[in-house]
């Protein structure tokens, strides 16, 4: 995949697109047992001006999560990294990968999807309920 567009595209014909901004997408995708996990896709460029896909889905509000914890969860990780984002102005968990257009093919963009959906979705139940996931 060489172009945002082709990813809209192949995503577009999988899901429902939720956001269809020039560089962001967004679905919801299926789970087991009727949930649903946000997925965002977004262009992002390195500083040479390389383009890179980033896959990311929302786990919770970061409040109150153990830094060090979540940095040995990265550490962990063979897909995905945890990271902050603001979400309507409060710092919000994210789960995401970034991977360059040069070597992303549709299998392994199925992949990552699919992965990062997962786990992402274990994760955020883990969080709601108090649990111990970092």
């Amino acid at each position: 995949m060489q172009s945002f567009e082709q990813i809209r595209s192949h995503v577009g014909n999988l899901h429902t697109l939720r956001t269809n901004d020039p560089y962001l997408i967004s679905f919801d995708l299926t789970l087991p047992d009727g949930r649903h996990q946000g997925i965002y896709l977004a262009e992002i460029d390195d500083e040479d001006g390389g383009k890179f896909l980033r896959v990311s889905t929302p786990i919770g509000p970061a409040t109150g999560v153990d830094a060090a914890r979540c940095m040995r969860f990265n550490w962990e990780q063979r897909t995905g990294y945890l990271a902050i984002s603001d979400l309507d102005g409060s710092p919000y968990l994210h789960l995401i990968e970034n991977r360059p257009y040069a070597s992303l093919q549709v299998p392994e963009l199925d992949r990552i999807i699919a992965e990062l959906g997962n786990l992402g979705d274990r994760l955020e139940q883990a969080v709601s309920v108090g649990g111990d996931a970092f």
